[in-house]
């Protein structure tokens, strides 16, 4: 701060000597120790609240001096001093000064400034002619109390009463949540202003009851769709549209809520409330307010609740039955019941803000009818315990007015006593094979008919052998076993398109491919379970049998086969001899040297003859 610039507690001191100079008539004089304790220390140990509230009680202390001073001059030497009327001043009294000067600081706050201005004191003007001390220390006061004090915004609570509007389109008649603090880091100046940012969410979840119910804003829409869905949201909408003047309004309010500028929504008994955000960065504080029920009318319309079951059982199916509307009880607005309020300087009724709070409030009803029965006056919690009551008291005093009645039955001696039973009719005969399933239609989208014929038809012979045998020959398999039962069951062969549809499916369902399914069925249609435990399950065999193959085998002028667990593998690698645990000889073929093996042939007691049975020109 330069030399000639003063501080405000500066300011405010030699307004305080100017207000004392004016009230006692005197000049004005430097003096430190005449500041009623105002510099008792360096200027910037002051508060600006403090060193105002010190200017206005000695202007005030000063005024009652010079009043009483007067007063002792005017009486004479042997009368008391008699009261006279106090003269009307021709200038302002430093106390009018000061409220005048708070009042222009509270106008100043209240403009709805994002961030505080930065305001250098305005040298006072040269006093005019006929101007006294008392004029230009209203004046140096109020320039100080201006900047000195900044009055808070409007509290962070949604419920806070708005002021009344006023005809003033100024944007200090817009009541907004309060700004954020302005940051200490320096803004960097660019050839583009930055864009508005909007304030925080004024709602309030913390704060919800029984009768508060806060919920979130609505995400915008891409595309313009109806907001009421429901009969009972149509109807609110319809309330809305059937009293508006101006059906623009109602457009701009259709796009303020596809747009999402409805903040969170707070529903309280008779009362809508958010902050719509409009062309201004401010958003505006609108209600909608809706008459709440009396005693007399809840109590008719739960009555005709508890009346009909039906009723209460779609409330909690969050529906809005027309039986419950229609039992004259007013439960949905009719045509003027909406009354509309917003801190907007727009007169209409509704204005746009107003119409884009009643559209998203008909997403709510769609939603949760239990929102307009908070609306009239009551919560979900306690209408549906005032209804479980009332429905429990209903059917016991019905039950009373009915009577007891005569269960049936029989004597439980009665029962037990003994008597003769009549024989067991004699069983049907056993058919002598299972009947062909019946033929089943195609259908797009649906089912194949031939696979849906294979099904039963495996189900009809393992219900035919389980009823004549009193066992079920497959009923031990696994999931795996099964689905290559079922596909090896499938007549023909090679994968044709049918085939392998079914295979795809089958693989799928067991998570395997189809080509694993495939090398399976082939060992299933070679020695059925045996068959695939040989191909999935290699094990150790004992000495004996398996020793003894190949001698046989060289006997045979084949030549050593390469022994591996109850592998024998052919030297070219092209044929494979595997025994069972049944004691058979399973053999297989390859690609020589890609060891892709797949069952060939039918199992054998002699290895020979089950190698010989493999349709391969070079195999020996």
């Amino acid at each position: 701060m330069s030399a000639g610039e003063r501080t405000p507690a500066e300011e405010a001191r030699e307004a305080l000597r100017a207000a004392r100079a004016g009230a006692s008539g005197e000049p004005a004089e430097e003096d430190p120790a005449s500041a009623n304790g105002l510099e008792q220390g360096p200027a910037s140990d002051a508060r600006p609240g403090e060193v105002a509230r010190a200017a206005l009680r000695a202007a005030v202390a000063a005024r009652r001096e010079g009043e009483a001073a007067s007063e002792e001059a005017d009486a004479g030497p042997d009368e008391p001093p008699a009261p006279a009327p106090r003269p009307a001043p021709a200038t302002p009294r430093p106390g009018d000064a000061a409220r005048e000067a708070l009042r222009a600081a509270r106008r100043e706050a209240g403009r709805g400034e994002r961030h505080p201005r930065k305001t250098t004191p305005r040298p006072a003007p040269a006093p005019a002619e006929g101007h006294s001390a008392h004029a230009r220390a209203a004046r140096d006061m109020r320039n100080f109390l201006s900047t000195a004090f900044r009055m808070p915004d409007l509290a962070d609570d949604p419920e806070a009463e708005a002021p009344p509007r006023t005809d003033n389109p100024e944007p200090a008649a817009e009541h907004a949540p309060t700004p954020p603090a302005p940051s200490t880091t320096p803004t960097r100046t660019t050839d583009h202003p930055a864009p508005p940012q909007h304030p925080s969410s004024m709602a309030t979840p913390h704060r919800d009851s029984e009768l508060r119910r806060t919920f979130p804003p609505f995400a915008p829409r891409p595309e313009p769709q109806d907001f009421a869905t429901t009969w009972w949201g149509q109807a609110w909408v319809d309330a809305l549209e059937h009293t508006a003047l101006d059906v623009n309004r109602l457009a701009r309010g259709r796009g303020y809520a596809d747009a999402g500028n409805v903040d969170a929504i707070t529903v309280t008994p008779g009362l809508v409330l958010a902050y719509v955000r409009g062309s201004r960065p401010r958003p505006y504080r609108v209600q909608l307010r809706l008459r709440r029920l009396s005693d007399e009318d809840w109590e008719r319309l739960l009555e005709a609740a508890v009346d009909s079951p039906a009723d209460i059982a779609a409330l909690l199916d969050k529906e809005l039955p027309h039986t419950l509307a229609d039992r004259g009880v007013p439960l949905l607005p009719g045509a003027g019941d909406l009354i509309p309020q917003c801190s907007c300087p727009d007169s209409g009724r509704p204005c746009k803000h107003a119409a884009a709070l009643c559209y998203q409030t008909a997403r709510l009803l769609d939603a949760d009818p239990f929102v307009l029965l908070l609306l009239r006056g009551r919560g979900e919690r306690e209408l549906l315990d005032t209804l479980s009551r009332r429905s429990a008291a209903s059917a016991a005093r019905a039950a009373r007015e009915r009577g007891p009645s005569e269960l049936p039955g029989v004597r439980a001696s009665e029962a037990l006593a003994a008597r003769p039973l009549p024989p067991l009719p004699a069983p049907l005969p056993t058919p002598a094979h299972p009947e062909a399933p019946p033929a089943y239609p195609a259908a797009p989208g649906g089912p194949d008919p031939f696979a849906l014929d294979q099904l039963a038809t495996d189900a009809a012979a393992r219900a035919h052998a389980l009823l004549t045998t009193g066992r079920d020959p497959v009923g031990g398999l696994t999931l795996w076993q099964d689905a290559v039962r079922l596909a090896a069951a499938r007549p023909g062969s090679g994968l044709t398109a049918a085939t392998r549809s079914l295979y795809v499916t089958l693989a799928a369902a067991v998570d395997r491919t189809p080509a694993e399914l495939a090398r399976a069925v082939a060992a299933w249609r070679q020695g059925g379970l045996a068959g695939l435990a040989v191909l999935e399950e290699p094990w150790d065999p004992p000495a004996g049998r398996f020793d003894r193959a190949r001698p046989l085998l060289l006997a045979a002028d084949l030549p050593a086969f390469r022994p591996w667990r109850n592998h024998l593998t052919h030297p070219a690698g092209h044929a494979q001899l595997r025994l069972g645990q049944d004691g058979l000889w399973y053999a297989y073929e390859s690609e020589p040297g890609h060891e892709d093996w797949w069952p060939r042939g039918a199992p054998d007691l002699d290895p020979v003859s089950a190698l010989t049975t493999l349709d391969i020109p070079d195999a020996l």
